[in-house]
């Protein structure tokens, strides 16, 4: 049995209704009018003629007749039938769907037959649609655009996720731009690379390889490519610009950075791709930054190190306030010699080194007390400082000088027989003298006893001595004193 040839026109029309995507049959016939007119003014540029008044965008979306749409169309607008949206188009078309309907006006203004666009619509609920419109003029309608067909695919699902990502960048460079600490993203592919270079050549211990090749380490520095610097570093580093930090890095990264990112390869060598260091860096101001440095490869990137994020926490305050804490446990806060704890350390380590000999002189500030009595503590206290500034002057290394007790000092001289200890006592006595000439309405006097720790002798034996020593100058210096003002 033959069947007959199936009518063409009902062919179309079925697959028109069952398309899965939505799809319009549309009437642009008053919009060519528009065009037609407009080009006739002398208009020429129909996006900026269209721009500069919206209100002739909404007049053209108002000028195209709604022919037929199919089921797909009635599904995705949430429309009964084709007179319940036709009768609602405005709520379809509205809001920032006319910006993009610029695009598909401008191409057919432009005698394009097909155009595309992305653009917004929206559902009879009231449900924001992202769609990707694709238009063509159809065969014979050329002239008149009576006859277009559209089809609206809906790609909100697509564009959230592009949204969303973009928020997420966004985000991502805001909580990098605004950080309050220091960050650098940085590539160090380059060195990844020259470390396997090594392990193929069967090098095993990096810190050996490293002691015989330390130019390996400079190698390595020079191979590190920065991507990005956040505000924060330019602020710490007192940078103008990205630019300019990153044309005067050597300023920055210097003196003993070499030891410090040597210390850096070893970790990653070792495979410590999270590690932190503490190191020394330097504004471009020339001024000191002590910083917490925190290494860390992007998640990904654990095969060629091409991303890492570098984080530099300035500690200068805290390094600074730990070195004056050192300082204060070490020091006599008004002279600025040692203090009695750090001269018990010297004497035990001294004492563990068996080094010999070792001079001692012990000297007492004569008539602090009567200075006090006198005058008040404030004066008192300024012949010490006096006294601190002499002995800090005429005293060096490898020996040091404390103040042990409130008018007595201790100046302890590794490998100093009785000759060099004679000529160090003569030094401080010389800068006395110097301090006195511009002092002299207030000369300061002092008591100095002396001994030389030997071989079979103990340093705290050798105290005891200059000790005694010094107390019998001094006993000899209030004799005197107490003489001269009898015969007065």
């Amino acid at each position: 049995m033959n069947s007959s040839p199936p009518d063409q026109s009902a062919f179309d029309h079925e697959m028109f209704e069952l398309a899965p995507i939505a799809m319009w049959v549309e009437d642009f016939s008053a919009v060519k009018a528009l065009f037609d007119t407009w080009r006739g003014e002398g208009v020429t540029d129909i996006a900026s003629f269209l721009r500069a008044d919206m209100s002739r965008v909404a007049e053209c979306s108002r000028a195209i007749r709604v022919l037929k749409v199919n089921r797909k169309t009635l599904e995705l607008f949430e429309a009964r039938d084709t007179a319940h949206l036709v009768d609602n188009i405005s709520a379809v078309f509205r809001d920032d769907m006319l910006e993009t309907h610029i695009d598909e006006l401008t191409q057919l203004f432009e005698g394009k037959l097909n155009f595309t666009s992305y653009t917004v619509n929206y559902t009879l609920s009231g449900k924001r649609l992202d769609v990707q419109l694709r238009g063509q003029v159809m065969p014979g309608h050329e002239e008149t655009l009576d006859y277009v067909l559209l089809a609206t695919e809906d790609v909100t699902e697509r564009e959230d996720a592009h949204r969303r990502e973009r928020h997420q960048s966004l985000y991502a460079k805001g909580l990098f731009e605004h950080s309050p600490v220091s960050l650098w993203v940085e590539d160090f592919s380059k060195i990844r690379a020259l470390l396997d270079d090594l392990r193929s050549r069967h090098i095993m211990d990096l810190r050996v390889f490293l002691d015989v090749h330390p130019e390996f380490v400079r190698q390595c520095l020079s191979e590190i490519r920065v991507i990005d610097v956040n505000q924060a570093t330019l602020d710490m580093f007192r940078a103008p610009s990205r630019q300019v930090l990153l044309q005067n890095q050597h300023a920055v990264f210097r003196d003993d950075v070499e030891d410090h990112f040597r210390e850096q390869l070893i970790d990653l060598w070792e495979g410590r791709l999270l590690h932190t260091h503490e190191v020394m860096n330097y504004a471009l101001d020339g001024s000191e930054r002590y910083v917490l440095l925190q290494f860390s490869v992007f998640p990904g990137h654990e095969e060629d190190w091409s991303l890492v994020l570098v984080s530099l926490t300035d500690i200068t305050a805290r390094k600074k306030a730990e070195a004056y804490l050192e300082y204060l446990g070490r020091h006599d806060v008004l002279t600025k010699l040692y203090n009695r704890s750090f001269y018990t350390e010297e004497i035990n380590r001294l004492e563990r080194k068996r080094l010999r000999p070792v001079g001692v002189l012990v000297i007492d500030l004569n008539g602090l007390k009567n200075t006090n009595d006198a005058f008040g503590h404030d004066a008192g206290d300024s012949l010490l400082r006096r006294l601190g500034e002499v002995l800090n002057e005429s005293v060096s290394k490898p020996n040091c000088v404390s103040r042990i007790g409130g008018d007595e000092f201790a100046v302890l001289m590794p490998g100093a027989n009785q000759q060099a200890a004679e000529m160090a006592l003569e030094e401080i006595q010389k800068v006395l003298e110097i301090n006195n000439q511009f002092y002299a309405d207030c000369p300061i006097s002092i008591s100095a006893g002396m001994a030389i720790c030997g071989e079979d002798d103990t340093i705290e034996s050798a105290v005891r001595r200059a000790d005694a020593e010094m107390y019998s100058q001094k006993r000899q210096f209030y004799a005197l004193q107490q003489k001269t003002e009898f015969r007065r």
